[in-house]
């Protein structure tokens, strides 16, 4: 008997939307980059993202930067999140569904398939703002030496509140805490070469623990522009994250247990509050 796939409305696929790969590089063709246009490769891990995903899609493809590759990995989502995929194809990069132990093990495989001088990361939930790649390469072409490109973002609370992130990478302060939000930041692709990938054994910030390994030798370059909207109340919101970034100053950051005990119980105390609260007591605590 004939095995048969239907979508999330229920109707049944023909045969050639049953896979769980695609893309333009499967069609050959390929993003390819220049000596002033480097190519960028945004990464996006998703599972079960119907309902923002085509938001996260459509802001890379408004970009009016040139070149760049758009690599999705899927995990294996059973909400209609392929369908969009599948209807994105010829647009998309590259994208993938299948299983996987997390976002960051989405994040290592999709580093295998990156072509571009430059990485970024853009959640599904997550959009780039208008011209945000343009900003960045030029970003980088005025700090050739940069391996690490940071900016503003903004952030949505599901309450309503919205406040505005980040701040110039800078050891002392990001030895305590995520002080550059990750969303869209630009990393060289030398970075990875030099530092690895992502850590699996933590689920929620190997983000920070990787940038963490390059200590206060991180070239880094920062423009205050806001390049990303990002929405608020994920897992990098818990109070296990705040557990694993303590880990993680301590293990990766060399910071002393004492010091992360004392910042990780001033957390917990704030965590609670809402948000805009929050927001005021963590930038006290920062001083």
């Amino acid at each position: 008997m004939e095995s048969r796939m239907t979508n999330s409305e229920g109707n049944t696929l023909p045969a050639e939307d049953m896979r769980s790969y695609g893309g333009k590089r499967l069609k050959g063709i390929d993003a390819a980059g220049s000596t002033h246009q480097p190519l960028v490769s945004v990464v996006t891990a998703v599972y079960n993202g119907r309902l923002h995903l085509a938001g996260c899609i459509e802001s890379v493809l408004c970009q009016d930067y040139p070149n760049i590759e758009h690599i999705i990995m899927d995990g294996g989502s059973n909400d209609g999140t392929v369908d969009i995929l599948r209807q994105y194809d010829d647009r998309i990069g590259l994208w993938r569904s299948e299983r996987d132990s997390g976002i960051y093990d989405a994040w290592n495989k999709a580093l295998r398939e990156t072509r571009g001088e430059w990485i970024c990361f853009l959640g599904a939930d997550d959009e780039f703002l208008p011209n945000a790649i343009t900003a960045y390469m030029a970003l980088a072409a005025e700090n050739p030496g940069a391996e690490y490109l940071s900016s503003r973002i903004r952030v949505v609370h599901p309450s309503g509140y919205v406040k505005i992130l980040g701040c110039a990478w800078t050891w002392k302060k990001f030895s305590r805490l995520m002080c550059t939000p990750h969303v869209g930041a630009m990393h060289r692709r030398t970075l990875f070469d030099r530092l690895g990938v992502y850590d699996t054994s933590y689920r929620i910030v190997a983000d920070y623990e990787l940038l963490l390994r390059a200590g206060h030798e991180l070239k880094a370059a920062y423009m205050p522009d806001i390049t990303a909207m990002m929405r608020a109340g994920g897992v990098g919101s818990s109070s296990m994250a705040l557990a694993e970034t303590a880990r993680a100053k301590v293990v990766t950051g060399g910071r002393s247990k004492l010091l992360a005990a004392i910042e990780l119980y001033i957390e917990k105390a704030i965590f609670p509050l809402r948000p805009p609260v929050r927001s005021v007591l963590q930038k006290l605590a920062a001083r």
